[in-house]
């Protein structure tokens, strides 16, 4: 029982500290972003260039930055992706959405940064779209025939009506990253400014109803990923109270092959839900896991679980869906390698 009672104190501690330190400052800001990127940006716009006919480069240059465009969670990922391929997107842009999707949506970016360190935060957001590019040409390359045949009706999708000029929305969410930025930043000056600012331009561009659809968007993306966040980061104090620091020390300390190994194959077995990596991460690495797995870990538990194989199989099959499993472990421990020769 005292064992119990310790634990979960551990985990309330660790629930307490992220809810002083990083929710106001952070998370509710981004999540104002995501909800203005998933109401505002068009995504047929987006979409439309992961047909199979689409100029290989440029479809998966924008499939590897899509994430944080379409605001994409892990929950959101599979059916897109099946809706994707399904519908005649090729296997390479497919698979390059699949992985890169989670792996850089503005929440993702702006948590790890926030809670792991800046390095680890751009290391995320280059690992991935290298790392998904990579896997998406060796995809396309294995299985050619079948990307070729691939038909495309399906993503013809109708052109959105965007209500907004360009630079009216470029100045939107600039401030609204700016609040993000300088808020983190305890600069408060410059944030109520902003926020000012921001009062200002909802008051003169926008009309009530997308004001409404923009704050129900936020409100949709915090309902469906806050609690499961909170809970992550309860199991996340749990955890590090738990594990032994040695154990941690021998299998994920250091850069090794055999640590940045461990780390891929253990993200890519677990099931994160959206962020929850983050503070996991977080408590492994206090416990002496070091960088160069922390980003193996990052890059391939939002790409992997053993629940996503299963459904990743129903749209692949069994031989397609085997080499994306290969290739995001192999690609992960080989990203956690460079990046922690870099940075030690």
């Amino acid at each position: 029982m005292e064992i119990i009672t310790h634990l979960l104190i551990a985990g309330w501690d660790a629930l307490v500290e992220y809810l002083s330190g990083h929710v106001l400052t952070c998370l509710v800001p981004a999540f104002f972003i995501a909800g203005a990127i998933r109401e505002f940006i068009s995504q047929p716009s987006i979409l439309k260039y992961f047909r199979a006919d689409s100029n290989k480069w440029l479809a998966f240059s924008v499939a590897s930055v899509s994430g944080t465009v379409l605001a994409v969670c892990s929950c959101t990922v599979l059916p897109m992706f099946a809706g994707l391929y399904m519908g005649g997107a090729g296997i390479g842009p497919a698979t390059v959405f699949l992985y890169a999707g989670p792996a850089i949506n503005i929440l993702a970016v702006t948590y790890s940064a926030r809670l792991l360190g800046l390095d680890i935060g751009i290391g995320r957001v280059l690992g991935a779209v290298a790392f998904s590019m990579v896997i998406g040409f060796l995809m396309a390359s294995f299985y050619k025939k079948k990307t070729e045949e691939t038909v495309t009706p399906a993503l013809e999708m109708a052109p959105s009506e965007d209500t907004k000029s360009g630079q009216q929305l470029l100045a939107f969410f600039a401030v609204l990253v700016g609040i993000l930025v300088f808020g983190a930043g305890k600069n408060w000056t410059v944030t109520i400014g902003l926020v000012i600012a921001l009062v200002g331009m909802l008051f003169l561009w926008f009309d009530r109803n997308e004001i409404e659809a923009w704050l129900s968007s936020t409100w949709h993306l915090t309902r469906l990923i806050a609690p499961w966040l909170l809970i992550g980061v309860f199991a996340a104090g749990i955890l590090r109270a738990l594990l032994p620091q040695n154990l941690v020390s021998q299998w994920l300390g250091g850069n090794s092959v055999e640590s940045n190994l461990v780390a891929s194959l253990f993200g890519s077995v677990m099931y994160f839900a959206t962020l929850t990596e983050v503070p996991i991460v977080k408590a492994f690495a206090e416990l002496g896991m070091g960088k160069g797995p922390s980003l193996a870990l990052l890059l391939a538990g939002p790409a992997l679980s053993l629940p996503s194989m299963l459904a990743i199989r129903s749209v692949l099959g069994v031989q397609k869906t085997v080499t994306y499993i290969a290739l995001v472990v192999i690609m992960a421990t080989v990203s956690g390698l460079i990046f922690g020769g870099i940075v030690a």
